[in-house]
């Protein structure tokens, strides 16, 4: 409203501006000695009036053209504000119809898989009580078998995790506590390369808004991936700041980074670059914070790496 109300001045603002014009204008000549007569009478109270009047009407109509041009930007800019919302909500449609369509896929996937993979697994751990000691290329042959069965078997869970609908109870959860148990949960992948961990989280951060469990969840994934691309004997550096009602979570590490080309695809459905990937992954992670009305994003690491950052609500 307040915008409007300045808006609607601009008329008389120039209107203003043109009768202080015409009267400077009047002024200037009378200093200069310029008169005006007419019919042998003084007329420059007239002349005053008119070129006044003139100036007047000039700046009241350009008043008027600012405030149409004012008023046509903000209504563009109103339509294109609701052209994204509308574009926004068809792409959240479109993606709940996949996520609907995938969560019936993974359902008959997984009842058709899990059971089938049950039994080659009992099958083979069956045989393999029953092979000799001695004979290492079929110890070999077990072990790929069962190996590749727990591999389907992360797949169909990784697969079902992407599809479920997700269940946030969100509550004020502290950063620090968040860091703690992704650290405890992940701390084989961490000690198994000798990697250093550094934190960077200020005393007083506020909480956020989460459901611990989930964000843990996420957490636990970029440590996991981290630890995967960092170097034995690198770095997983973890950090925390506030910014504008949000609290974002950072997780880099020291390892190659993400190409810049790839950073937009990173976190769609099925992309990986991993050989023994599944690609759900980050899927997942982006599902689940953007569940929390936040948001997920991959950087580049001051000196080299990767830096995964999230964006949560901060708690009241």
């Amino acid at each position: 409203m307040t915008n409007r109300v300045r808006f609607e001045r601009a008329r008389w603002w120039g209107l203003a501006a043109g009768l202080a014009g015409g009267l400077f204008d009047r002024w200037a000549m009378g200093a200069l000695g310029v008169t005006f007569q007419m019919n042998g009478r003084e007329a420059g109270w007239l002349v005053t009036v008119v070129v006044g009047s003139g100036y007047g009407m000039l700046g009241f109509l350009i008043g008027l053209l600012v405030e149409a041009r004012r008023r046509d930007r903000r209504a563009a800019e109103t339509i294109r504000a609701q052209s994204e919302a509308i574009a926004a909500t068809r792409a959240r449609l479109v993606q709940t119809e996949k996520l609907a369509a995938l969560g019936q896929l993974a359902a008959a996937v997984a009842h058709e898989v899990r059971s089938p993979l049950a039994v080659i697994r009992s099958a083979a751990q069956g045989l393999a009580e029953s092979l000799p000691t001695h004979d290492p290329d079929a110890r070999r042959a077990y072990e790929f078998i069962t190996a590749e069965i727990d591999r389907l078997g992360t797949v169909v869970n990784s697969l079902l995790a992407f599809a479920r609908p997700l269940r946030v109870e969100p509550a004020a959860v502290s950063v620090h506590e968040l860091f703690d148990r992704a650290l405890l949960l992940a701390r084989d992948d961490l000690t198994g390369k000798a990697l250093r961990v550094r934190r960077d989280e200020p005393a007083a951060l506020p909480r956020v808004r989460a459901d611990s469990d989930l964000i843990c969840q996420v957490l636990l994934g970029l440590l996991a991936n981290a630890a995967e691309a960092a170097p034995a004997g690198g770095e997983v550096a973890l950090a925390a700041a506030a910014a504008d009602g949000t609290v974002e979570l950072a997780v880099a590490d020291s390892g190659p980074g993400v190409p810049a080309d790839l950073r937009a695809h990173i976190f769609e459905p099925f992309f990986t670059t991993r050989p023994r990937g599944t690609g759900l992954g980050l899927a997942v992670a982006r599902h689940i914070v953007e569940a929390h009305g936040g948001r997920i994003d991959v950087g580049e690491r001051a000196g080299g790496g990767a830096r995964f950052t999230l964006r949560l609500p901060a708690a009241a």
